[in-house]
């Protein structure tokens, strides 16, 4: 067999490497349109900003490697610019000499990838202006500033990329600014998980604009640009980065007539199998589906790209390999704390029409230690957990915190993966000594209080259902906590004098119990539920309700 792999990178290189451990006899040749076989896209910030020191750390296989490990022909600086589904063969060009040459294959992997989106912004060409893919652009970004002095830089996006970047040019000594088009950075998560994040870039001294976008770069003084924005602002800069995404490489798949999916990303089945005989497809170009909403659609993360090319070459081969699909798990690092997520958020889930439609959904969040709080250096977490009223199974997470949070959500993207109900969160059995975790894990106080809301042990109220109520707000925490900041119009009655003071609770009413992060008035509405009060605990407290405050006087709305 004759198989051809159009790109390396993750998913291309992850196939060739399959293929040979499953055939000796095969031959498998690799194209790659760039100068490298397989190299980390994830740590270019992190080589831009001088954290990987050296470029050939980020190459993760050579053309040598896989010639003399595998026994694979990587073929780099060689561009396939056609595919011929009717006979077999593709078309090449070699980029540095300019020679055409054809090949036949037994079996087409493509792995394009996906292309960083230049927005058609007059200027979006000149020099200064910097996407982040490849190791040449975050070569020349590198040169770039040190060769100008760089001082001061515009992001465009404050998705993962732009935020990485944020990180590694502000550690770098640049002034930094965001401009981000949505209300809120990273767009893609729920806004009240990435408060915590946008407050540590503003003390970290980088400026963010929401609500806005780049409409115009133009020549300043020198190698200057600026920048002109849509609300009328002018930034002079000394460079820019876009970070407002990347869409699918698909010229060739649509030249060969392969189908695409509504979101324009070449159509896979579970094999990544295309509507083309003999042609598969990985990685980022491709369209996945979620297995928890069932929507389609691109996603371009590395762990989903290697596995993609593994079950490529498994069918190839004759195995009945199945891809699941992505849930979507992913992280981001940013001075310090972390933002992690698995599963959808509920701004897509609400967005989608799942929320209370087919999915039925509920949520809970937290903010428990990251160890044992009598260990020193204990650090609290923010976790929001979403999941079905229906029978308990666990739809999607969100955490923000300084430690520990990779590990949490790690644990809950196997739950998801494996169908896993917040009944079995109760019952993980995790690591535990005081310096890594507590007897009482945030993943199982998780399930707890998700579980005690589906049991109808604890009946919840969200931030939302604040806008417009008759209840007695009653605040559980201690008088100083009371005074440093409450919800308008709550009643302070510390926990423990409330069985002396239950005279001035009305019956009449429902009371919607808060303290600061949920636990008190969790005790407080156990107690007064078994004296006969009609009672609800606001999940998170008064810290996520701050956290949700923040996120409405950004957007303008009334609270």
């Amino acid at each position: 067999m004759r198989v051809l792999i159009v790109g390396g990178v993750a998913g291309g290189a992850s196939c060739a490497a399959r293929l040979r451990r499953l055939s000796e006899a095969a031959e498998i040749i690799v194209f790659e349109r760039g100068p490298y076989a397989s190299f980390a896209n994830c740590g270019l910030p992190y080589y831009v900003g001088d954290v990987i020191k050296e470029e050939k750390h980020l190459l993760v296989a050579t053309p040598e490697l896989f010639r003399d490990r595998f026994n694979i022909a990587v073929r780099t600086n060689t561009e396939v610019t056609a595919i011929h589904p009717e006979t077999n063969r593709i078309e090449l060009r070699d980029r540095q000499s300019g020679a055409e040459t054809e090949e036949a294959y037994d079996a087409l992997v493509l792995s394009p990838g996906a292309k960083p989106i230049r927005p058609p912004i007059p200027g979006v060409d000149l020099d200064g202006v910097f996407t982040v893919r490849t190791i040449p652009d975050s070569r020349r970004m590198r040169d770039w500033i040190q060769q100008t002095g760089a001082r001061q830089a515009v992001i465009v996006g404050g998705g993962y990329i732009g935020l990485e970047m944020t990180e590694n040019l502000v550690e770098r000594g640049l002034g930094v600014t965001i401009v981000e088009l949505q209300s809120q950075l990273m767009p893609i998560l729920d806004p009240e998980m990435v408060e915590p994040l946008q407050a540590v870039v503003s003390r970290k001294g980088a400026r963010v604009l929401l609500n806005d976008r780049a409409t115009r770069f133009e020549p300043a003084d020198g190698h200057r640009l600026r920048v002109q924005l849509g609300s009328g602002t002018a930034i002079e800069t000394d460079l820019v980065v876009l970070a407002v995404g990347v869409k699918p490489e698909v010229e060739l798949a649509v030249a060969a007539g392969l189908k695409l999916g509504s979101r324009g990303g070449i159509q896979v089945d579970d094999r990544m199998r295309t509507s083309v005989a003999n042609i598969w497809a990985v990685g980022d170009a491709v369209e996945v589906l979620s297995p928890i909403t069932g929507l389609s659609g691109p996603v371009p993360l590395a762990g989903p790209a290697n596995r993609q090319g593994r079950i490529a070459a498994d069918v190839i081969m004759g195995r009945d390999s199945r891809f699941r699909g992505v849930q979507g798990t992913a992280i981001v690092g940013l001075f310090g704390l972390a933002l992690a997520a698995t599963g959808p958020g509920e701004k897509l889930l609400r967005r989608e029409g799942l929320w209370d439609g087919p999915l039925q959904c509920e949520k809970i969040y937290l903010h428990p230690g990251h160890h044992a709080s009598y260990y020193p250096g204990a650090s609290m977490l923010s976790f929001k957990l979403i999941f079905s009223k229906r029978d308990g199974r666990i739809l999607g997470a969100q955490a923000v915190g300084k430690d520990g949070v990779d590990k949490r959500i790690d644990v809950i993207a196997m739950a998801i993966q494996k169908e896993a109900t917040v009944f079995d969160l109760e019952e993980a059995e995790l690591c535990y000594a005081p310096q890594f975790g507590a007897a009482k894990d945030p993943i199982n106080m998780a399930g707890m209080i998700a579980a005690n809301v589906l049991r109808g042990d604890s009946v919840l109220l969200h931030h939302e259902d604040l806008a417009a109520t008759d209840a007695f707000i009653l605040d559980v925490r201690e008088p100083g906590e009371f005074r440093r900041g409450h919800i308008d119009g709550a009643v302070n009655i510390p926990l423990h004098q409330l069985r002396g003071r239950l005279d001035e609770l009305p019956r009449d009413r429902e009371i919607w119990a808060y303290c600061f992060v949920g636990q008190r008035s969790y005790y407080a509405a156990r107690m007064l539920l078994q004296l006969g009060f009609r009672v609800r605990n606001l999940s998170g407290g008064f810290r996520t309700f701050s956290l949700q405050e923040l996120v409405q006087s950004r957007q303008g709305a009334k609270t």
